[in-house]
């Protein structure tokens, strides 16, 4: 019999990948100068950012398809103790990545942050819930069954967004039911504030349909795994890709409501970018190249914790009144570069930088497991 191997060099390289654009995408050094490519849309929309975060859950659904050939075999006590505690630990980090550093600077000093002003959902927080529920379903569902489920998902999530919706519109700001059933349960304080309004993008309704993407992702590495042909992963991302353009006709493609033409539009591309991988990597054996993207992919989670925590201390520590971050992105970018090449060189220095830890840790065969 066949065995399968623990590891294929074209999903290493796309959740590597993943990691380091996520990095690059949220550590600009000037986040008034950004170009339009690493910029969210503003609502209704699709940017190459707007990809990163359904391809992060994408390749937690590819790391899936390995894991859960294992996790299959558990007693269900086992599986459950299993799957509860990773979610708890990644969305418990999530809700302290969300409090660090704990304190603020306001008027010339530090004052600790208040509990009311804590977001509770987060990046962390939308993975862990969506691996466990994935998880779940992976476990005690077939390939056909899931493939059903998540059509029913995204079906009945366009259903609830449609019925549910108040004046100005269902899919706009202020009359969408994401954010109105957040409000039911969260204070203004505990949701996202970048809006003028309370609405966290990353709230727990819009939760569902990005399990979607996890699933997605784990049917692809499933696949993959079989030796399943290339040309069909490009057919398969070339037909979602029409389809949530498609789609965007009557349900816009939106990623703070992460709708369900968002869910398969991103989708399409996972794929069509992890089809081009294989062929390059495997097909044509270009393999040179790979190590740079694998060194994040072998610890994708701890390297977007530590840029995340590191860029937060660069922001707060104070120097002759500027932060750490203000006077480097000063000193060596913005004084001979214009404003947009100066943040996107800094961001793209800040993710070298973590390369060259995640670089260390793989050299001494530090791998960093939740």
């Amino acid at each position: 019999m066949k065995s399968v191997p623990e590891r294929y060099p074209a999903l290493d390289v796309l959740r590597g990948m993943t990691v380091a654009f996520m990095i690059v995408v949220n550590t600009p050094g000037n986040w008034n100068a950004i170009y339009a490519p690493f910029k969210h849309s503003d609502w209704h929309g699709f940017t190459v950012t707007d990809l990163v975060f359904p391809s992060f859950l994408f390749v937690v659904g590819n790391a899936l398809s390995f894991s859960m050939r294992k996790m299959k075999s558990f007693a269900h006590t086992e599986f459950m103790g299993k799957v509860f505690k990773r979610t708890a630990i990644i969305f418990v980090n999530g809700l302290l990545l969300g409090m660090f550093p704990f304190v603020q600077y306001e008027q010339g000093h530090y004052m600790w942050k208040p509990l009311a002003d804590i977001r509770i959902w987060g990046v962390l927080q939308r993975i862990a819930v969506c691996y466990c529920i994935a998880a779940f379903m992976i476990r005690y569902c077939n390939s056909r069954t899931l493939v059903i489920m998540c059509v029913l998902i995204l079906l009945l999530y366009w259903y609830v967004l449609y019925c549910f919706g108040v004046p100005p519109g269902p899919y706009s700001l202020e009359g969408n039911v994401v954010g109105r059933l957040d409000a039911l349960y969260l204070s203004p304080g505990h949701m996202y504030k970048h809006y003028g309004f309370p609405f966290d993008p990353l709230g727990l309704l819009s939760t569902f349909p990005a399990v979607v993407n996890v699933v997605a992702g784990f049917l692809t590495g499933s696949f993959v795994q079989k030796n399943g042909g290339v040309l069909k992963l490009f057919a398969a991302g070339i037909l979602l890709v029409a389809a949530g353009a498609l789609w965007n006709r009557w349900l816009p493609i939106n990623k703070p409501l992460w709708t369900s033409s968002y869910v398969i539009y991103a989708t399409g591309f996972d794929l069509l970018i992890l089809a081009a991988l294989i062929t390059i990597i495997d097909v044509w054996l270009f393999r040179k190249w790979t190590y740079f993207f694998e060194v994040f992919g072998k610890n994708p989670l701890f390297i977007y914790i530590v840029a995340w925590v590191v860029i937060v201390l660069m922001g707060m520590i104070r120097i002759n009144g500027g932060s750490v971050k203000g006077i480097i992105y000063r000193d060596a970018f913005s004084s001979w570069l214009s404003d947009k090449n100066a943040s996107l060189l800094f961001a793209i220095a800040y993710m070298l930088m973590m390369w060259l830890l995640g670089y260390v840790m793989d050299r001494r065969k530090i791998y960093v497991k939740v």
